[in-house]
């Protein structure tokens, strides 16, 4: 089951509160304020949103 686009409407970047945008496979999440850009993991098709976990995207 995919995630939700309600859900992906309400994200937010928990570090810079920016808003997110899922890639197409649904496995990662990107925060699209270009001085942040983490990359948040999607396990299970559930969003992880913590900061300890993501990776600093492009």
């Amino acid at each position: 089951m995919p995630i939700s686009p309600e859900l992906l409407e309400i994200l937010r970047c928990p570090k810079c509160k920016a808003e997110v945008k899922i890639d197409d496979e649904e496995t990662k999440i990107t925060c699209q304020n270009p001085e942040c850009r983490l990359v948040y993991p999607v396990r299970d098709e559930i969003p992880v949103m913590l900061v300890d976990e993501a990776t600093v995207g492009e």
